[in-house]
């Protein structure tokens, strides 16, 4: 499977990506969603296709979730837990 997809970054969170079809554009993303993202800002315009890398996402879940949903939403990294103080015994 294959598509062109339009990435967009979120105004409101940063780290925050909505990845959708290019033709359909937002027309199937929630207004709800929409409205938590904030100002969709234009990242860039990509063909995904089956085996190609990601930094923060498979590219097989995105295509699948752009096909069923029409979109993809790439939360932001979670911070790491601190490491917690060892106890010596």
């Amino acid at each position: 499977m294959r598509r062109i997809c339009t990435i967009y970054r979120s105004a409101k969170h940063e780290g925050m990506y909505l990845y959708v079809d290019k033709a359909e554009d937002t027309e199937r993303v929630p207004e709800v969603l929409l409205k938590r993202f904030g100002q969709p800002e234009r990242a860039m315009t990509l063909l995904l296709e089956e085996g190609k890398k990601l930094a923060r996402a498979d590219v097989k879940d995105v295509l699948q979730a752009i096909d069923e949903n029409g979109f993809y939403l790439q939360l932001p990294p979670q911070p790491e837990a601190p490491l917690s103080p060892r106890e010596d015994r």
